[in-house]
C-alpha cells in the first residue's frame, strides 16, 4: 500500500470516533425526547379515567347514539379553562372513542357555545339543548382544581334528559412543569 494512502487510512480510522460524537447529542434537561414523554404521567392518567369511566358505562349505553365531550373546566371558575383542560378532554374523547363508543366533534359545530380560547364550554342549562339537538344519549363533563403541586380532576359522564349521573372518576396529576406550563391562562 502506497505511505500516502497508509497515512489517509490512519487519519480516517482516528478520525472516525470524532465524528460519530459529533452527530449524537444529549438532550438537556428541558428538552424531552421520546423515553421521557412517552412515559410521561399526563397521558397515561387520561387514558386510565377514560378506561373507568367505559367500565362503569358497560351496558348503560346504546351503540347508535352518540355522546358529546364538553371541554373540562375550573372549578373555581367555570366559564374558563385553560390548555391542561382542553387537552385533556380531547384525550379522554380520544380513548373513549378507541374504547368503541361514538364520540361527536364538537368543535366541528357552530351551534355549540364556542368562547374565544375556551374550547367547548357547557353550562348546566345548555346540556339538554346541545344534546337533543345533535341527538347525544351522554355528555362527558369535568372539572380541575389545582393546588401547589397537585391538579385534581373530576370526569362525569351525565345522561342529558335526567341530569343523571352514569359514570364517575376522580384522579389526581403532579403538578410538573408540563402540567404547569398548560394551567396558564391564554
Amino acid at each position: 500500500m502506497p505511505n500516502h494512502l497508509l497515512t489517509l487510512a490512519r487519519a480516517s480510522v482516528l478520525a472516525l470516533p470524532l465524528l460519530l460524537g459529533a452527530c449524537s447529542s444529549t438532550p438537556t434537561k428541558d428538552e424531552g425526547n421520546y423515553s421521557t414523554i412517552s412515559s410521561n404521567q399526563f397521558i397515561d392518567a387520561n387514558y386510565k379515567a377514560a378506561d373507568a369511566l367505559m367500565h362503569q358505562l358497560n351496558g348503560k349505553l346504546m351503540a347508535d347514539k352518540p355522546l358529546i365531550m364538553a371541554t373540562i373546566v375550573n372549578i373555581d371558575a367555570l366559564e374558563q379553562t385553560t390548555t391542561l383542560g382542553r387537552l385533556v378532554s380531547e384525550q379522554l374523547s380520544t380513548r373513549l372513542a378507541q374504547g368503541g363508543l361514538s364520540m361527536l366533534e364538537m368543535k366541528l359545530r357552530n351551534s355549540v357555545y364556542l368562547k374565544r380560547n375556551q374550547g367547548e364550554l357547557m353550562l348546566t342549562r345548555e346540556i339538554g339543548e346541545v344534546a337533543t339537538a345533535h341527538n347525544a344519549q351522554a355528555i362527558v363533563v369535568g372539572s380541575y382544581a389545582e393546588t401547589s403541586d397537585m391538579v385534581f380532576i373530576n370526569i362525569k359522564v351525565i345522561q342529558p334528559n335526567t341530569n343523571f349521573v352514569l359514570a364517575g372518576q376522580d384522579y389526581v396529576l403532579a403538578k410538573e412543569a408540563i402540567v404547569r406550563s398548560m394551567l396558564q391562562r391564554n
